[in-house]
This record gives C-alpha cells, sequence and structure tokens, in this order.
C-alpha cells in the first residue's frame, strides 16, 4: 500500500477543469468528485489501493467521505471500483451503474482482460511495468460490487451535477459515459482515454483491444457521443482533456 502511494498528493492530483467538477489523477487510473448545493459524488474509485488516496481527495476538498451522496461506476473493470465495497460498506454510500452492467459490478459475471492475454504480451517492458502495477494495486484480491443497483434517470438527475448516462457498449457491455449537462464536462470512463501504461502517446485514443470486450462495437459506440455539447473531457487513464468533445472525437479518429 505504501509503495503504492509514495510521492502522491491530492493538491497536486486534482484540479478543477469546470466549476464543481474535481478530477483527480491517481497512479494508474482516475476518478472525478463531483460537488453543488446539494452535497457530492464520486465517480470511479481507482483500484484497491488507491483507496487512501480517493479518502484523502475527498478530504482535500474539505468534504467527508460518509457524507458522499453516491457512487456512480463508469464500468465494473477493478481500476474503476477499488473502493466501491469499502465506501458501501463502510458508508453506507449507493453504488450506481447502468443495469446493462449490473451483474459484472456485482461479479456475477466476468468482463476483464484475461491473464493469459497478458502474459504473451509481458515480454514488453511497458506490458511488464503495468502487470506488476495491477498485481500491487489489488487488482488480484478485489471485492466484487455486490451492493451495487442499478440506477434510472430520474435517480440520477436528484445526484449533484444532475448526470446522464450515455450507454457506450463494447469496453464492458454496460460502459457508460457519465455528462454533467450544467457544467458542460462529460466522464467517459474507459470508452476512450488520453494516455495510458501500453501507450507511446497522449491526447484521445482508444485503449489497447485487449482491454474491450468487442473493440470494434468501443469504437463504434463513440459515435453516440457525436451531438453531445461538452467542453471537458474527463477519461479514466490520463489527463484531463480541455477541449471540446466533437474536438476529442475528432482527434480519435483521425
Amino acid at each position: 500500500m505504501k509503495q503504492q502511494t509514495r510521492g502522491w498528493q491530492a493538491s497536486s492530483r486534482t484540479s478543477e477543469p469546470s466549476p464543481g467538477v474535481f478530477f483527480v489523477e491517481g497512479p494508474a487510473s482516475n476518478w472525478i468528485v463531483v460537488r453543488d448545493e446539494t452535497g457530492f459524488m464520486i465517480i470511479d474509485s481507482g483500484y484497491p489501493a488507491d483507496r487512501p488516496l480517493v479518502l484523502e481527495s475527498i478530504r482535500h476538498l474539505g468534504l467527508r467521505p460518509s457524507d458522499a451522496r453516491a457512487m456512480l461506476i463508469t464500468h465494473g473493470h477493478v481500476d474503476h471500483t477499488g473502493s466501491a465495497a469499502y465506501f458501501a460498506e463502510t458508508y453506507g454510500t449507493p453504488l450506481l451503474c447502468a443495469p446493462e452492467e449490473l451483474a459484472h459490478v456485482q461479479g456475477r459475471e466476468k468482463h476483464q482482460v484475461t491473464f493469459g492475454q497478458v502474459i504473451v504480451r509481458a515480454w514488453r517492458p511497458r506490458v511488464f511495468r503495468w502487470m506488476v502495477h495491477v498485481i500491487k494495486s489489488g487488482a488480484l484480491k478485489a471485492e466484487p460490487a455486490t451492493g451495487a443497483q442499478a440506477w434510472t434517470a430520474d435517480t440520477l438527475k436528484n445526484l449533484p451535477g444532475k448526470p446522464e448516462a450515455v450507454l457506450l457498449p463494447g469496453h464492458t457491455p454496460g460502459n457508460v459515459a457519465v455528462l454533467l449537462p450544467e457544467a458542460r464536462a462529460i466522464a467517459v470512463g474507459d470508452s476512450f482515454v488520453s494516455g495510458h501504461p501500453l501507450s507511446r502517446t497522449a491526447g484521445p485514443q482508444m485503449l489497447h483491444p485487449m482491454f474491450h470486450t468487442d473493440p470494434a462495437q468501443a469504437l463504434a459506440a463513440t459515435r453516440r457521443l457525436d451531438e453531445i455539447d461538452a467542453s471537458v473531457v474527463l477519461p479514466g487513464h490520463g489527463s484531463a482533456l480541455r477541449m471540446s468533445l466533437a474536438d476529442a472525437l475528432a482527434a480519435l479518429r483521425s
């Protein structure tokens, strides 16, 4: 645990790219805190070993973890659900995801890159370093969020930021982006990212195909974002993109 948190500080890893929307860059996976006059919620929660960082980032904003109104989960991969079970068990925080993703988040289904897919590529230095980080981050001992529930549009609109879910299957069956319309920001999770330990480039890009349940469907699903107005894009990996969603999608497809 200490090795994962060494040198990391919420003060230098937390930004506010849109009013009330706080983007936190973890060691390898990001999470978001959304705050308004009704309270705050969390979107995703990093790896299991990121838990102290998630808690630190919330307290850094002058908030108490126990007051979180909900945790929204973009998809059920362990690098996004790492603190979900802890928040539910410790604070009673509601865990919410798309109906299509519920079985995955609860641990009743598995849509994850396999050990075999990784090990055949482990001779590559970037893959090996990423694999070591994943293991040290507690991914192999992660607890499923068995208490997660499926959200509805009405449930979402009553949460801080009045989020709206956009279903983008392909990364996982129930993968979503979370639009924060008043802030004109969108959390895209792993629908596309701006960087990743396996990538040599920065900027809008798809993850390596092995991370997607259906790579072709994942790319095609981004077309569902074409008519959405957002000026800030918040990915699950890499830096926040302070550009329009339209420009990010154009760069993704170029």
